[in-house]
């Protein structure tokens, strides 16, 4: 048996039990991994409540890293001792985990377990939003909700790295502080202020060219209100909850605007396009041009604290389940 969490009903942060399983077993083509870490995502808290739904019970997670104990049948890309990475893999909330090879990324010499495992998800999500979903070109100036959270810190980087000009927006000083260090050229406390009219102020009217949008319900309208002629909506997330249904012409009499919903797991289409991302992201890091900060650590057994600090926006940057 292993220790891992289990949600047998849907609901909030109370419903994430910390028991045992049956040791998990790889098939044809998978991994089983000692995990080191894994990560929390908001994506997480969507599952729990059944907002994305899952069939019952489940163990939550996507993402995490460790030590490859076994390989299943037919494995010749990775040997039992290897460290390794994913993303899009359900069931991390674990000590052991079974990864298929097609998600599994060898860890790169220099980069620790807990880097590794903060870097996946949160990590390839900025990479497809910066060069696919809007791709950010030099000069563009754009909008980054939550810029101190998780994915927000990753994409102010990842546009600065692509040269474009990046305005956040935080909840609070030290919030601030984090972003402006990130790279943030401008940050805007919405707490205190409109940010729409901060947006219209620091763009002299024009606007910017894209919003990065994971907060969703409380941000929505506003953040359309900030968009340049033909601009772009990003709608990654819904962190406040989920956005109203839109009117087609609020597009066309905003100036032609665009307005997206994408998801990771349609930007790993296939194992081409998957190591494609990490190979680039995993660089970055390596190379000192995008940094991961991990905003805490929790023992497994505390993964409805972690849930909870999340969704009560008490946290910055990554969180991390350490088995």
């Amino acid at each position: 048996m292993v220790d891992a969490v289990v949600v047998r009903a849907t609901g909030g942060p109370e419903m994430l039990e910390f028991t045992q399983v049956d040791v998990p077993a790889p098939g044809p083509g998978a991994l089983l991994v000692d995990v080191a870490a894994a990560g929390v995502n908001y994506l997480d808290t969507y599952h729990r409540r059944g907002l994305y739904p899952k069939d019952l019970p489940f163990t939550p997670g996507n993402e995490g890293a460790g030590v490859v104990r076994a390989v299943g049948p037919d494995v010749t890309d990775f040997s039992v001792g290897d460290r390794v990475a994913w993303a899009d893999v359900a069931g991390s909330y674990a000590q052991q985990a079974v990864v298929p090879v097609d998600k599994a990324f060898a860890v790169p010499a220099g980069i620790d377990d807990e880097v590794a495992a903060a870097a996946m998800l949160q990590g390839l999500t900025a990479h497809y939003l910066v060069t696919s979903t809007y791709p950010v070109k030099p000069g563009d100036t754009v909008l980054v909700h939550a810029a101190a959270g998780g994915v927000g810190l990753l994409l102010v980087q990842a546009a600065k790295s692509r040269g474009g000009k990046v305005i956040g927006t935080v909840s609070t000083a030290e919030k601030e502080e984090l972003a402006r260090s990130a790279g943030a050229d401008e940050v805007i406390r919405y707490t205190e202020t409109d940010f729409a009219a901060e947006i219209d102020r620091i763009t002299g009217g024009v606007g910017v060219a894209a919003v990065y949008d994971g907060v969703g319900k409380d941000t929505f309208d506003r953040s359309m209100d900030c968009l340049a002629t033909r601009g772009m909506l990003v709608l990654f997330g819904q962190a406040s909850g989920p956005v109203q249904p839109v009117d087609p012409q609020r597009l066309n009499t905003g100036g032609s605007l665009f307005l997206t919903r994408p998801m990771l797991a349609h930007h790993l289409a296939t194992t081409e396009e998957y190591r494609w991302r990490c190979d680039e992201l995993f660089s970055a890091i390596s190379a000192g041009r995008i940094d991961i900060r991990i905003g805490a650590r929790y023992p497994l057994a505390d993964a409805r604290k972690a849930h909870e600090d999340l969704e009560g926006r008490r946290t910055t940057g990554k969180l991390l389940l350490i088995p």
